[in-house]
């Protein structure tokens, strides 16, 4: 609890007391007051940081200390003031004022105290009971003064930002006094950044600050702040009017947080890379990361990556923890790379302290406002402790999903809602983590949320329906309708077939139909749209002909039977993979001993770092050779086509054969080669026929930056290529086709396939060569 009290005594203007002499006698002169009254929360409530209150306590003699956070904007160490009188001078504070004291983190460099008078201080609603409550600073103390604190609490948390920043500096809960690293600036504890740049410059990493802030909401119910930081054409900044906003609830126990990005028509061009709300949680306090039922652990402290505790490996993110300080982590790969999740699949992640047991968690209640669509990956958690809430970004897709703003367009989206879920436990840390599905379940239930005061937040009543029912056809499968199961369904902004997964601007709404086809988007902002989809085991991408699909305020629409003809020209002679979008079902080896990373030896082991590596080891004699029906692509087909790493450690191109028999070779028809790429890092994939020495029958050239090799991840962007192959290239009897992937200038280079398919000409030729033959 914070000291408010009031001085005793009015000191000689020009006095001076040095730092030491000033705290000793606020401490002797300050009076607690009432009980439920908080101004301030920088006191600790369980123990002081080191740094800021050993020296204090040892000063004072006192156990605890109830005013812990004194600053100047430029501190001078042993520098000497007459405290009182400057404010008295600066803020106009009479004898007998009352006034609070906060002791910066500087204290060990003998930091000038700041007196915050109370009448300077607007105390909008009262903590207590379970209801929000909020203090604000109102106004700088003079140029190197500045008061800039806003505390929310609501009897669960109490929650600390800079004004006007809007930079959360604390989270108070469940005992703990800081969640977050009281050690890192105040920039760098809980915030929302982005990196941006001008069309032919390089990257700029922006903490966004804000410059104004505003009381939007404040009832029995509700806080909700805003921090606003409009875009001034003078400076060098991103040229978007950005509003960031934190809301407290009633009863519940955590906090909201959205940004409303603005750029109005005519503002200057530029390039948005990254946007994203990061979390520093305390390395003393939280050591375990969930991220799903299956991906929990240990992780190692920040210090283990350090050059003297580790070794790093082909990345800087890479490393080997050599001298942990938890021993049973030696020997094991850490890598920020190996936590990624999907779009469709993240709902819950976070972080776990065992003393206290307190659950920290990033909930996501809808991802429409996420770029890339439902296969998008995003980093969740890593090594710091940090979690993150990515909203946009080029990882596993490249810089496609990087939005590019060009003449004068307008554009305006809002990011979030999303939930900082806090939870407590007196059994284990496992009911944290069940607490906490749960909870993303009701978050997502209660999706759109009826409380934001933002009018560009679109409320349930404001949005759209969407309804029917979705088949697959497919003459060389069956003669009717097929349903297609657990198909994937959403609405995009236009564009071609496929082009929701580079989508960066919009919003996007997708749902899976059930067994038989059917389905439902609900929650549909007014705007128009293109319907897409694809169908676990179907190649391809759908998307509704016709004209685009306009949503209106409250609409529903039912789209009745669509249908899917996915690509095809003749039977299937052979196939290779299931398509899904993903490697994941072909052979993924076991990693080399010495990078390991035990929480992915029994799952996602493509995971595991340096198995682009494998192949070489694997295939040391010769490249990969895949004999249609006697080969299996799951322990056959190695799920990365890449270089191989020759034993002076240089690169060379890869060329893999597929082997197959034809009872028939039509000369003058084309057959059809299908090849289903489910990631590519600057892949170049050249197709022959029977035969190296003459010119390849295609060329993909190179395409793809997704990196999803390097970076763990078993798919990328999806694309689909046609082959059409001269049946003069082939012939009666053995056959080869071979892919050789072409460009060796590192080992994070290839591609991932999803499929491999292999047709005939159409039934009616095949028939008439038999007829002859």
């Amino acid at each position: 609890m914070p000291v408010l009290g009031k001085c005793l005594q009015k000191r000689v203007p020009g006095d001076k007391i040095s730092l030491a002499g000033r705290i000793e006698e606020l401490l002797h002169c300050l009076e607690l007051t009432h009980a439920g009254v908080r101004i301030d929360h920088h006191g600790c409530r369980g123990h002081v940081p080191d740094r800021a209150g050993h020296s204090i306590k040892q000063l004072f003699g006192i156990a605890e200390i109830a005013v812990l956070h004194i600053r100047l904007d430029h501190p001078v160490p042993g520098e000497e003031i007459g405290l009182l009188d400057r404010v008295e001078d600066e803020a106009g504070v009479a004898d007998g004022a009352t006034f609070a004291v906060r002791l910066d983190e500087e204290i060990g460099k003998e930091s000038i105290a700041c007196v915050w008078a109370v009448e300077d201080l607007r105390v909008e609603a009262i903590g207590l009971g379970g209801i929000p409550g909020i203090s604000a600073s109102s106004q700088a103390l003079g140029e190197r003064w500045n008061v800039r604190d806003v505390v929310i609490s609501n009897g669960f948390l109490e929650l600390t930002l800079t004004n006007p920043g809007g930079d959360v500096t604390r989270i108070s809960y469940g005992g703990i006094t800081d969640l977050l690293e009281w050690r890192n600036k105040e920039t760098n504890r809980g915030y929302w950044n982005l990196v941006w740049s001008l069309p032919d410059g390089g990257d700029k990493f922006d903490v966004i600050s804000g410059t104004k802030f505003t009381v939007v909401s404040n009832t029995e119910d509700m806080v909700e702040l805003s921090f606003y930081r409009p875009y001034d054409s003078t400076e060098t900044m991103v040229p978007l009017n950005i509003d960031k906003r934190f809301v407290v609830l009633r009863g519940r126990s955590g906090f909201y947080t959205y940004a409303i990005f603005d750029r109005p028509y005519g503002w200057s061009d530029f390039n948005l890379n990254v946007v994203r709300v990061a979390w520093k949680l305390g390395q003393d306090n939280f050591d375990f990361m969930a991220i799903s039922d299956t991906k929990q652990r240990v992780m190692p402290y920040p210090q283990d990556r350090y050059p003297q505790n580790s070794e790093t490996l082909a990345y800087k993110e890479a490393v080997i923890l050599v001298n942990p300080k938890n021993p049973n982590l030696k020997g094991e790969v850490d890598d920020k790379y190996q936590y990624s999740g999907e779009n469709r699949s993240t709902k819950v992640h976070g972080w776990i302290s065992f003393d206290p047991l307190v659950g920290f968690w990033m909930i996501t209640p809808s991802y429409e406002f996420k770029t890339g669509g439902p296969l998008k990956q995003n980093l969740l958690s890593h090594t710091g402790p940090t979690c993150l809430s990515v909203f946009l970004g080029s990882h596993y897709g490249g810089i496609t999903l990087c939005p590019k703003f060009r003449d004068g367009e307008a554009w305006k989206k809002v990011f979030g809602p999303v939930f900082v879920y806090l939870n407590s436990s007196s059994t284990d840390h496992r009911s944290l983590w069940e607490d906490a599905k749960l909870q993303a379940e009701a978050e997502i239930d209660a999706w759109p949320y009826s409380w934001p005061g933002s009018s560009d937040f679109t409320l349930a009543a404001e949005r759209g329906h969407v309804s029917g029912e979705f088949y697959v056809f497919d003459s060389f499968l069956s003669s009717k309708l097929l349903p297609a199961a657990f198909a994937w369904i959403g609405l995009a902004p236009p564009g071609d077939a496929g082009s929701w997964q580079e989508d960066s601007k919009g919003y996007q709404f997708w749902t899976q139909a059930d067994k038989f086809g059917n389905f439902e988007i609900s929650n549909v902002l007014p705007g128009t749209y293109d319907l897409y989809g694809w169908v676990p085991g179907v190649i391809g991408d759908y998307k509704k002909q016709g004209d685009s699909i306009t949503i209106s305020q409250g609409g529903s629409y039912d789209l009745g039977s669509l249908v899917y003809k996915p690509p095809r020209n003749g039977p299937t002679l052979w196939e290779i993979g299931f398509p899904d979008r993903s490697a994941a079902g072909f052979f993924v080896p076991s990693p080399d001993s010495k990078y390991v990373s035990k929480l992915f030896v029994y799952q996602e082991r493509f995971r595991q770092y340096g198995l682009w590596t494998r192949y070489s080891e694997i295939y040391s004699s010769q490249d990969l050779v895949y004999t249609v029906g006697s080969s299996q692509w799951p322990k056959d087909w190695f799920f990365i086509h890449g270089v191989r790493v020759k034993s002076d450690g240089s690169f060379e191109p890869t060329t893999w054969e597929i082997k197959f028999w034809l009872d028939l070779a039509i000369k003058d028809e084309s057959y059809t080669l299908r090849i289903a790429i489910a990631g590519s890092h600057y892949g170049n994939i050249k197709v022959y026929v029977n035969s190296l020495s003459s010119s390849p029958c295609f060329v993909t050239g190179m395409f793809g930056r997704d990196n999803a090799i390097a970076r763990h991840g078993i798919h990328g962007l999806y694309r689909l290529y046609s082959v059409d192959i001269n049946g003069g290239l082939l012939k009666r009897g053995d056959n080869s086709i071979y892919l050789t992937q072409a460009n060796s200038r590192s080992p994070f280079v290839g591609v991932l396939y999803d499929h491999i398919r292999f047709e005939a000409p159409c039934c009616e030729i095949i028939e008439e060569a038999s007829s002859s033959l």
